[in-house]
């Protein structure tokens, strides 16, 4: 919505429900997850976020309080069941409306050089990652009979893509985690919305692991040349995704071709 154009009615009703939510998102320290935690910010939501790097965190906690935000940041790795509570998150803001599993990794290999530890890895935080934090926060949204799970998948869930066999198998898993939620929790008054992103400009080429011959690794030199634009991610797809808590629970495909807002890393 452009500076100075009126509010519809639509969007007024949607500021004012989603308004004092508490949306834990992992993987928020940065990239995506930082990118959406900011717009749910921006229409006043309170924030869990859920990240394993401390550091990282706390500097997403500074950003986001410097936008007007109440954020909780907690040091977690979503791969280990244990760590994965909501106890904390509900006794600070008396509850979890929304849970987004956003957190993800990038392998880049052929399949000569992957190994069964890969394809471990990859599914304990794309899958088990996504599983753990929704069977934490679901008996609370089972009790009051309301709730939101989103799952970020990719667009590499539902077409398999070369040398991304460990990414790609994981995150078709999450998809059919997601739609089988989907289907399993709306007579309960849970949503479970399934995210499928195309390419977008979050700073993954900063974290993704290469592995075989990387000088003639097609996806190394597309990273490379993203790295060279810059940490971009779609204002407009971000925007859409923190709208998903008032929508029945679907498939999402969002088109992040044309990035035009920056977030900062």
């Amino acid at each position: 919505m452009n500076a100075g154009s009126p509010e519809t009615p639509a969007r007024f009703w949607y500021r004012i429900c989603i308004l004092r939510y508490a949306v834990l998102i992992t993987g928020g320290a940065r990239g995506l997850g930082l990118a959406l935690a900011r717009e749910f910010v921006r229409v006043g939501c309170r924030l869990v976020l859920a990240a394993r790097d401390a550091q990282e965190l706390a500097r997403a906690r500074q950003d986001l309080t410097q936008r007007g935000a109440e954020v909780l940041a907690v040091p977690c790795d979503v791969t280990n069941q244990e760590q994965v509570r909501v106890d904390q998150a509900t006794q600070h803001f008396g509850r979890v409306d929304i849970v987004v599993n956003n957190a993800g990794i990038i392998q880049v290999d052929p399949m000569s050089t992957t190994t069964v530890e890969d394809f471990a890895t990859a599914l304990d935080v794309m899958f088990w990652g996504a599983f753990y934090p929704t069977l934490a926060v679901l008996p609370q949204m089972r009790a009051r009979r309301s709730g939101h799970v989103v799952n970020i998948t990719s667009i590499g869930g539902m077409v398999s893509v070369p040398h991304l066999l460990p990414y790609t198998c994981a995150k078709f898993a999450a998809v059919g985690l997601s739609e089988g939620l989907r289907a399993e929790l709306g007579q309960e008054g849970i949503r479970v919305t399934t995210v499928v992103p195309g390419l977008m400009r979050t700073g993954s080429y900063v974290q993704a692991r290469f592995q075989g011959q990387q000088e003639c690794e097609p996806l190394a030199s597309v990273y490379a040349r993203r790295a060279s634009v810059g940490t971009l991610a779609s204002g407009a797809a971000t925007s859409s995704l923190s709208r998903v808590y008032c929508t029945t629970g679907f498939t999402l495909l969002t088109n992040a071709a044309a990035c035009h807002q920056r977030y900062d890393q």
